[in-house]
């Protein structure tokens, strides 16, 4: 079988970060490719290091309806069988072009979409319309969380066009022996110019006003010893900067960029902090539980459909500088975390990216094949028990 994945950009986000993930993990009969409508960063290249081929339709802004052609044109030449499109203006260029090129199995992974935002903008009724004559020109819409399939029933899509699949996780990627993560933890340290014995609070994510880091600033000018590293790029990068060289805390801030090293750059933190209001599922969250990371954050659907004990070195506060100042202060006081890990939590065994790999993998056969899913629903994994401590604990 032969899979386009189409992709508005491939800057180290979530949902590019997410692709990447998916396309190591699907089965060995699905061959994919991937086409990025703008900016094939970070993740293009460590797409093309696994040998995916990338193509770079280079589309020039939202209106450049030259795009179009030329992605109908790349489908018609692969043969694709199926043509899989990510967020938001890949999902209106990408589906209207699959069905041009005569490709009927269209699927797209609705990664960020709240009631009235989608990918952190603001969802006007024009946005609404276009989205829903575009979602009908495919077979399926996955939802990555359950908040994001009742929003889509809330919008009108039909309930069978839908299918839950939750993001997943790398699990394995962050099981390393604790000695082995004690020399990663001080030669990342060394690397990134923190000191060995300081204390960081850590975040992950594209650097977008939704994201709200700026909760982080605040609050690190409420306390005094604590470093931050803010792991990502994205345009609000120079008004992070400002802000801290206000608040007088730009020596304790770090900004790394884009990077694709996350799993080891989590090791040189203590906490991680997450103050997002907007998350559709909350997959920097599960990154710190999987790096045995004590976790405080203000939303994650991802453990909201989940009982506590399948994170129990997660808590949600508010997402305000007060708030993560006491929470962060709690945590520095008692020197939670250090070097040694937390225990793995549930959650992450639950979301693991091989279950969604394979729920995907199932999904495509079923479009393109007509196989069917033998009795089980694509979502329906119970949640795990108790899973045993890393290796060396």
């Amino acid at each position: 079988m032969r899979v386009l994945h189409i992709v508005t950009g491939l800057a180290s986000g979530g949902a590019e970060r997410q692709l990447l993930l998916t396309l190591r993990n699907l089965p060995a009969h699905q061959r994919c490719e991937v086409a990025t409508l703008t900016n094939p960063g970070a993740v293009a290249g460590a797409l093309r290091a696994d040998g995916v081929l990338v193509h770079d339709i280079a589309m020039r802004g939202n209106r450049d309806v030259g795009a179009l052609p030329r992605l109908v044109r790349l489908i018609r030449t692969g043969g694709y069988d199926l043509v899989h499109t990510h967020l938001y203006r890949a999902g209106l260029y990408g589906r209207l072009a699959a069905r041009l090129a005569g490709v009927r199995a269209v699927v797209a992974t609705e990664h960020s979409l709240h009631p009235g935002v989608i990918e952190g903008r603001p969802v006007t009724p024009g946005v609404k319309g276009l989205y829903l004559a575009s979602e009908r020109l495919g077979r399926t819409t996955v939802a990555v969380s359950r908040q994001v399939e009742r929003t889509l029933h809330g919008w009108g899509v039909p309930p069978a066009r839908v299918e839950l699949i939750p993001n997943g996780i790398d699990a394995a990627r962050y099981g390393w022996p604790v000695g082995q993560r004690a020399a990663i933890r001080r030669r990342t340290r060394d690397d990134l110019g923190l000191p060995q014995g300081s204390w960081v609070v850590g975040a992950v994510g594209r650097l977008v006003p939704g994201k709200r880091f700026d909760v982080l600033l605040d609050a690190l000018a409420q306390l005094d010893g604590p470093r931050l590293v803010l792991i990502g790029g994205g345009p609000e990068r120079a008004a992070l900067e400002r802000r801290a060289e206000r608040l007088g805390v730009r020596g304790r801030v770090l900004l790394t960029g884009e990077r694709d090293d996350v799993p080891e750059l989590l090791t040189a933190l203590d906490v991680l902090a997450a103050p997002s209001t907007e998350e559709t599922f909350g997959l920097g969250v599960l990154e710190g539980l999987a790096a045995g990371l004590p976790v405080r954050h203000s939303a994650c659907p991802a453990l909201d459909e989940l009982p506590p004990a399948a994170a129990p070195g997660a808590r949600r506060i508010p997402s305000d500088p007060a708030a993560y100042a006491a929470a962060l202060r709690e945590l520095y006081d008692r020197r939670a975390g250090g070097t040694r890990p937390l225990a793995p939590a549930p959650a992450v065994a639950h979301y693991d990216i091989a279950r969604a790999a394979a729920d995907l993998g199932a999904l495509y056969d079923r479009l393109v094949y007509d196989r069917p899913l033998h009795g089980r629903p694509l979502h329906d994994h119970p949640v795990p028990g108790p899973v045993p401590a890393p290796p060396g604990t």
